[in-house]
């Protein structure tokens, strides 16, 4: 008979997250500390951090972090950057020396912005400016790959368990308001580094635990507007179809949240008429990007974070708050660890998003 720790669950991945509503930094210890907690819900095969805040002095820079296979892909990559952007920093990012983590590749960080006649001629506005060049270079420059292009803050991932990949990145150096994590247990896609999550576009990064199985459906919309996935995994989608509702299409948080998780026909008609009239539309107008399949999403983004189950809530997610602190993660025991004395816990809804953002005047500001 097989007994408890013997097998592994085929529905495991873990997420976890943190969010300081008054902008006070935390550590990347912290996240690492929580994240490990969950150890036996990854693999080895991917482990990844987004920090948020974690660049102030180069605040208002574009914050590039590439993989480069050999240093024949970077003289490329650096060639494309260099006619596009003006580089007011480069280096490689600071990494330390893990036995379990290896063939690892050259890992460089540029902080830029686009070069001013580059921008007017493309005739496009800057951030669309950088997506399209993020794109390009991940799409046409074999052995390059951009996976983190926000600004003021970065995604550090790799292939290994997420807290070896935490040592790795020395995350312990890193100090922001907002941290996600993931630790990978890959049922169908590769194990590589550029798979590994959190995945990003500007400065929208997602982790998810979850299948989706209306990939191929969500791919082929979000395609149509220049996205490319190339990173053979199917979470790599799900920030892309976000950065198109939000950024491109205006919508709002619970708007895009309603999109990949609309409620179903049943649920729309007993709404009051208003509330029906918008979910229908949603429904209608962006029915390609309905994600189906079990998941539980965490959603960073500038001055923010969102948490989002699937309708039926098939995957784990628990919520917590401690003072200004707000606290996700798969499993309670994660936030335990960090946090013991918590002053709410709770598990959201399948569906419904539970968003947080930085206090404006002091005030906080969650949606349960």
């Amino acid at each position: 008979m097989l007994r408890e720790g013997q097998i592994r669950i085929p529905s495991g991945c873990a997420i976890s997250g943190i969010f300081s509503r008054s902008g006070k930094p935390v550590c990347g210890d912290r996240i690492v500390q929580s994240i490990a907690v969950m150890h036996d819900r990854s693999n080895g095969l991917g482990g990844g951090f987004a920090g948020y805040g974690i660049y102030p002095e180069y605040k208002d820079c574009y914050a590039f972090h590439v993989f480069y296979d050999d240093v024949e892909a970077r003289q490329r990559g650096e060639q494309f950057l260099e006619r596009h952007f003006d580089i007011v920093n480069l280096s490689r990012i600071p990494t330390r020396k893990v036995p379990s983590i290896s063939n690892e590749p050259l890992i460089w960080r540029y902080f830029v912005n686009p070069l001013p006649h580059k921008l007017a001629d493309s005739q496009l506005d800057e951030r669309e400016y950088v997506a399209r060049c993020v794109i390009r270079v991940n799409s046409t420059i074999e052995g390059a790959c951009i996976f983190s292009s926000g600004k003021n803050m970065g995604v550090f991932k790799a292939v290994g368990y997420p807290e070896d990949v935490g040592e790795f990145y020395r995350l312990e150096e890193y100090s922001g308001y907002c941290w996600t994590a993931h630790g990978r247990y890959p049922t169908n896609t590769p194990g590589w580094w550029g798979g590994a999550h959190p995945f990003a576009m500007l400065d929208y990064s997602v982790v998810h635990n979850g299948e989706i199985s209306s990939y191929d459906a969500n791919r082929r919309y979000v395609e149509m507007f220049g996205y490319r996935c190339n990173l053979l995994t199917d979470t790599e989608v799900i920030a892309y179809i976000f950065d198109y509702l939000l950024r491109r299409q205006g919508l709002t948080l619970e708007e895009a949240a309603h999109v990949v998780a609309a409620p179903f026909w049943d649920t729309i008609a007993r709404q009051p008429e208003e509330k029906k009239k918008e979910l229908t539309y949603l429904r209608k107008a962006f029915s390609s990007l309905l994600i189906t399949g079990p998941f539980s999403i965490l959603l960073g983004f500038e001055g923010g974070m969102m948490a989002l189950n699937d309708r039926l809530k098939l995957r784990s997610m628990v919520a917590a708050e401690k003072g200004d602190l707000f606290y996700v993660a798969s499993e309670e025991c994660a936030i335990r660890a960090i946090e013991p004395e918590l002053d709410r816990v709770w598990s959201p809804r399948g569906g419904e998003p539970v968003i947080v953002r930085l206090n404006q005047n002091n005030r906080e500001e969650v949606q349960p």
